[in-house]
């Protein structure tokens, strides 16, 4: 068990190592690393609370005393930034937590057991994903409602199919592998060697699309409020304050900017993070 244990922390070393060799996907980190600690401490951070009104100060440009100046009801942009980051980050991570496992799931049934089950589940995938994914996520919103739990589960169930073909084609090419073989030997059930021998050697590939996922269920979320169908006023979402502020680009561009910036930089951060994630974990790429 030590040698087991030693071994992976080895391994695992090694992966940081070559990680951190990227210079990219240390800057990644950096971004992604500042906009968690502004989500999470988003009461200590931003200097004003999201919702405060300044009526005698509306649309003031950026200040000392309004970092990104203000919007229209004198809101101060920064804190409705820092605090946006909360709300889309949050939206993300679990929109993709549940991509991941409903795909992964799916994916894993269709891989390991083949021939019905993979051409039903698979061709239900196909069918799911010749529907473009915001286009499938604005018909769930619509259907359920806007609001928060209603943005995860669309953006979630648009991000199905790409998991789900992820995880089969992974696992189609490790199944027949000798410690697979092995396990079915000693008469392991199914489930077990599923998800105990086989899905832990697919996680590479699952953690670099993972990285991508979250970017996009960012743009997905900031697309579905820039329409009205996210999260509604007056909790900050980044989509949803860039579409207060197109009615306001040309005299007071600031508005759009900032949170325009913010999406830029987290989508840059983690597009980078997984394509160093992507080479880091590449075994052609060891030496």
């Amino acid at each position: 068990m030590e040698n087991a244990g030693t071994k992976k922390y080895s391994q695992l070393k090694e992966i940081w190592q070559r990680l951190t060799k990227n210079r990219l996907a240390v800057v990644g980190i950096v971004i992604l690393a500042l906009l968690l600690v502004c989500a999470v401490f988003a009461n200590l951070v931003a200097p004003y609370t999201y919702a405060e009104q300044d009526l005698m100060a509306t649309l003031q440009g950026p200040s000392s005393a309004h970092w990104f100046g203000t919007d229209n009801f004198g809101r101060d942009i920064f804190s409705r930034v820092i605090y946006g980051s909360r709300v889309s980050l949050f939206v993300g991570f679990i929109a993709v937590g549940i991509s991941l496992l409903g795909g992964g799931f799916l994916g894993a049934m269709a891989g390991y057991y083949g021939k019905h089950v993979d051409n039903i589940i698979m061709r239900l995938m196909d069918a799911v994903l010749s529907i473009p994914p915001i286009l499938l996520a604005i018909a769930i919103v619509a259907a359920l409602g806007p609001g928060l739990m209603n943005l995860m589960i669309a953006t979630g169930i648009s991000g199905l199919p790409g998991y789900a073909r992820l995880v089969r084609a992974s696992i189609l090419s490790i199944k027949d592998q000798e410690y697979a073989e092995a396990a079915r030997a000693v008469g392991t059930r199914n489930s077990e060697i599923i998800f105990r021998h086989i899905l832990p050697n697919c996680m590479a590939p699952i953690l670099v699309q993972a990285t991508f996922g979250v970017a996009t269920s960012i743009l997905t979320v900031a697309g579905l409020s820039f329409i009205g169908l996210g999260l509604q006023p007056p909790t900050p979402e980044w989509g949803a304050m860039l579409s207060t502020g197109r009615d306001y680009l040309r005299q007071y561009p600031h508005i759009c900017i900032f949170p325009g910036l913010a999406i830029a930089m987290t989508i840059f951060s983690l597009n980078v993070l997984g394509d160093g994630l992507r080479d880091a974990l590449d075994p052609k790429l060891r030496n």
